[in-house]
């Protein structure tokens, strides 16, 4: 199921939690209650599914569960709910304000090459703030602070129940679900210090999206497909099967310094191939179309704006 947080365009409306069915979205919490009514069951009736995108998350992996299985009717009986279509809706980045947005860097020997940085015996962890935060029909923010704004696909992780001490072998047990991030970075304010947070955090700067896949769509996290393209040049091409820390590994290894809480998202490292890199660096600059790729996830667009 691909979750979405969504709105009516032009309306300034409280964001809803859908789900995207072919080029149309439909609303999760209507669609479960239809569900119940159809079936006849009493339960739940009332505020069963959270209607906010942000209370369905720190809810958990229970309600994603209660998700599911809505979705699975409407796939069998489509013409019991209404639909939106996909370009009368507005999508945000699917969690507007999770409680912990933690980064993973140099999680790829080849990037960490390009950067000229030694390979980590510890994952390197730094954190972002919502403030960053965008979806994928928005803006990334070019501020003026920077000359050196650079992309970076990773593979987004979605934490479905709190996770203290998690051993590796049950960490996919606290998986909700997938979506794709773009670790967009001003290197020439990241490098001017030893700490890289002033280069990571910017405002309206990281796109998140286009949609939470949920864990039971993808057996294996760690063997997709990974891309980035500028104004249509691919810029980064390999494989979630080259992290040097995997998920499970991640997840109880931050798990053992940091209690996770439902909704809290893991940005997991970006591959080689990124601005930085380049012997003659491609900056982003106004205008330009960044779009990123995952397999199994889909794809997000973000234009460059000029702030």
């Amino acid at each position: 199921m691909k979750l979405v947080s969504y709105r009516l365009k032009d309306h300034n409306d409280p964001l809803r939690i859908g789900f995207v069915l072919e080029n149309k979205v439909v609303d999760l919490q209507e669609a479960y209650l239809q569900m119940l009514s159809k079936q006849r069951r009493n339960e739940d009736l009332d505020g069963s599914i959270p209607t906010s995108p942000n209370d369905f998350y720190k809810t958990g992996n229970a309600v994603i569960t209660k998700g599911i299985e809505a979705y699975t009717y409407v796939q069998n009986n489509p013409n019991d709910v209404s639909y939106l279509l996909r370009e009368e809706v507005y999508l945000s980045t699917p969690i507007p304000n999770p409680s912990k947005i933690i980064c993973v860097g140099r999680n790829y020997v080849e990037h960490a090459a390009e950067m000229k940085s030694d390979i980590p015996d510890y994952p390197v962890l730094f954190a972002k703030f919502s403030n960053a935060l965008i979806g994928p029909e928005d803006e990334i923010n070019k501020t003026p602070a920077t000359d050196k704004l650079d992309y970076e696909v990773e593979l987004t992780v979605v934490i479905g129940k709190e996770a203290s001490n998690v051993p590796k072998e049950d960490a996919f047990d606290f998986i909700a679900g997938y979506t794709i991030g773009n670790d967009i970075t001003a290197r020439d304010l990241q490098k001017r210090t030893p700490q890289w947070l002033q280069g990571k955090t910017l405002d309206r700067s990281t796109p998140i999206g286009p949609w939470v896949v949920t864990a039971d769509e993808i057996e294996d996290p760690g063997s997709l497909v990974i891309k980035s393209y500028v104004n249509g040049e691919e810029r980064q091409s390999s494989n979630t099967e080259k992290f040097i820390f995997d998920i499970p590994y991640l997840i109880a290894f931050i798990s053992n310094l940091i209690t996770l809480n439902p909704g809290d998202i893991i940005m997991t490292g970006t591959p080689d191939g990124v601005a930085f890199g380049m012997e003659s660096p491609k900056f982003l600059q106004a205008g330009d179309l960044v779009t990123l790729e995952i397999e199994k996830i889909g794809r997000m667009e973000n234009r460059v704006g000029d702030s």
